[in-house]
């Protein structure tokens, strides 16, 4: 896969060599076209996805809450541009660009630029830590999420070179 020209720029920028997309097996994402408001955090923050994965998050949600399991999104779609202060506010706090790339996509990278992708966690229990694996919420995840078309993206071992995240599911497209 080639690194669009606006994208090369900024990777250039943020000190993020080109091989990485090869080197990691990166796909580039675009951008969600439309966007629908699902929840909205304790501090104001509105997260939106798409509107097919809106209504599968939606199910889902009332499913498990129907299971007595709360879910609630700590993130959901980001923009690229969102995604280069998440980084360079890391480069700033003396974090190589190799170990913040273990955590956080290169922007045009990050599946949540698609509108898909939620970081979830339980109330009372861990935010994206790899804790939120022991909560009960993680385990009505790993037994139903596949049936309202989220997967785990990046489990234990993951090709991209990405930590695990338990917390981190992506709505698939189905055809």
């Amino acid at each position: 896969m080639h690194l669009p020209e606006h994208l090369q720029s900024i990777w250039q920028q943020l000190g993020i060599a080109p091989e990485v997309l090869q080197q990691k097996s990166l796909c580039v994402f675009e951008e969600a076209a439309e966007l629908r408001d699902v929840e909205t955090a304790a501090d104001g923050r509105v997260w939106q996805l798409t509107p097919a994965a809106a209504q599968a998050w939606q199910a889902m949600q009332a499913a498990a809450l129907s299971d007595g399991i709360e879910l609630k999104i700590a993130s959901a779609y980001r923009a690229s541009s969102r995604q280069v202060e998440l980084i360079e506010r890391k480069l700033n706090l003396g974090q190589s660009i190799d170990d913040i790339l273990q955590v956080l996509a290169p922007p045009g990278c990050s599946e949540h630029h698609t509108g898909r992708a939620i970081d979830i966690y339980q109330p009372g229990g861990p935010i994206v830590e790899e804790a939120f694996e022991t909560t009960c919420a993680f385990a009505w995840l790993s037994q139903h999420a596949t049936h309202y078309g989220f997967t785990l993206s990046f489990p234990r071992d993951n090709p991209f070179g990405y930590v695990y995240e338990p917390w981190h599911w992506c709505w698939q497209l189905r055809s």
